[in-house]
């Protein structure tokens, strides 16, 4: 009987039913969105942490950043002046990255600190080549009618006029960097956050072994191919792998041995950068407080501190739809509960004859609460399932479209973005390209039916309170 009756009173109230259906479903949809769109905000800064600190790594350990005014001395560069000019000169030089390294043994000392799981060392350097050619100038003679012109001779001496003409130097600059990996522990590290797609990756027997693993993008850029040779300082690295970066961008353009990046960079068991694996990821700042505590003169970076450095659309579209995007959804929502519910109560005053007239022939206000709570709740789950359908097709839009946005990675204490050394990057800000998704999980469907059923009982609470307090005396004031 309660099915029958209400399948009946939803189909001859149908157009009542579908505009209480259609703002629940506005609202469950908008929420859907919005939590996929803050998801696909959330995985898109994880893939730039991720490029910067490889998978694993809760923290990085460098050395702290040093007073003001202690400048670094910049690279020279001298060439001989040769007689030849077709004779090409170069020279190049590797360069620790933010100029600051820690001592090897720094990486036993953080890896016994309470709540580290593991730690690994890594040199980052850069390598700036310059290369090109002198070429003289000619001496071109003015004739005498020239000469004449401009008054003969100086001082009579009988010298010839002329200038020089031509000549100059032409050289190139190649600027790449280099990140120095322990090949016994690589599981921990930068070069976890790329994939070797040709070749191998290092083996543990390859610790001072002059082989290299490069980039792809940094391959194809420079023409190089697997068993081809990359240049360090005079010292040639055989590729033995071609990695792919998972992110927008790789930590370095080649890789080498650690004791091989030591070797060339004249920076006998230093290291630049000690990557940390926190036990427990609940205790990542306990473990900073320790370090900084324990080994004086480093500065501890987290994916926390990281992630408050980089700026951009990204950082501003998820500053939106973490804040502004939550709150319209909730506005949205609760707006729309009540819409409902303000609804819901309407059409029980309008069916006073027929509540009125079902209390006269025996339903008890309980069953009559109910029936409304029972519509309401149909409501509620028809406005879910098309919530539901269109939260998941603008899901879909968001994620076809793939908006691009930039993220900007602004330096951390002057070294880079993770403090100083890391590898692949630079003291100035860098910008990468994220195309944005809009993945929808489980948790989000569930909330969407959670809502709509909440919606329903909202709206049947309204109406269900009102339905309760007619009397049968009330209909019959109604009836003509």
């Amino acid at each position: 009987m309660f099915l029958t009756y209400l399948r009946r009173e939803l189909r001859r109230r149908r157009k009542a039913a579908l505009v209480v259906a259609s703002g629940l479903a506005l609202g469950i949809a908008l929420v859907i969105i919005v939590s996929s769109v803050s998801s696909g905000m959330s995985k898109a800064q994880d893939k730039v942490l991720q490029s910067l600190y490889g998978l694993g790594t809760d923290m990085t350990v460098t050395k702290a950043a040093a007073a003001q005014g202690s400048g670094t001395e910049r690279p020279r560069f001298e060439f001989d002046a040769k007689d030849d000019d077709e004779a090409t000169q170069s020279a190049d030089r590797v360069m620790v990255q933010g100029f600051r390294t820690l001592a090897s043994s720094t990486v036993g000392t953080v890896g016994r600190q309470g709540g580290v799981a593991d730690a690994v060392g890594g040199l980052s350097l850069t390598v700036m080549k310059v290369d090109g050619r002198f070429q003289r100038g000619e001496f071109e003679q003015s004739t005498e009618e020239g000469a004449a012109a401009q008054g003969g001779p100086r001082g009579g001496s009988g010298q010839p006029q002329g200038e020089v003409q031509g000549g100059g130097a032409s050289f190139d600059v190649n600027s790449f960097t280099v990140y120095g990996t322990d090949v016994t522990r690589l599981d921990l590290g930068p070069l976890t956050s790329s994939t070797i797609t040709e070749g191998r990756t290092f083996t543990s027997t390859e610790t001072d072994a002059e082989v290299a693993v490069v980039d792809a993008a940094y391959a194809e850029e420079k023409e190089l191919a697997l068993d081809k040779a990359v240049t360090i300082s005079g010292t040639t690295y055989t590729i033995v792998g071609i990695s792919t970066a998972d992110s927008a961008d790789a930590a370095a353009d080649v890789y080498i041995p650690l004791k091989q990046a030591q070797t060339v960079a004249d920076s006998e068991d230093k290291i630049t950068t000690v990557y940390v694996k926190a036990a427990d990821s609940q205790q990542i700042d306990t473990v900073k407080a320790a370090i900084q505590t324990n080994i004086p003169g480093t500065t501890v970076t987290t994916s926390a501190d990281l992630a408050d450095t980089v700026s951009g659309s990204l950082s501003t579209a998820s500053d939106l739809a973490s804040s502004v995007g939550k709150w319209l959804s909730v506005a949205v929502l609760t707006a729309a509960f009540l819409v409902a519910g303000l609804l819901t109560s309407s059409a029980v005053s309008r069916r006073v004859r027929e509540f009125g007239t079902l209390k006269a022939l025996g339903w008890k206000s309980g069953r009559v609460t109910r029936q409304v709570i029972g519509e309401a709740l149909v409501n509620g789950l028809v406005g879910g399932v098309l919530g539901i359908a269109v939260g998941l097709a603008g899901a879909y839009a968001v994620t076809a479209v793939s908006p691009t946005l930039t993220a900007q990675l602004g330096s951390s204490g002057g070294g880079g973005p993770m403090g100083g050394g890391g590898p692949g990057r630079q003291t100035a800000a860098r910008t990468l390209d994220i195309a944005l998704t809009a993945p929808v999980s489980l948790t989000t469907i569930l909330t969407a039916v959670a809502l709509a059923v909440t919606g329903g009982l909202v709206a049947g609470a309204f109406g269900g309170w009102r339905a309760s307090r007619l009397r049968p005396a009330d209909a019959l004031r109604r009836v003509e």
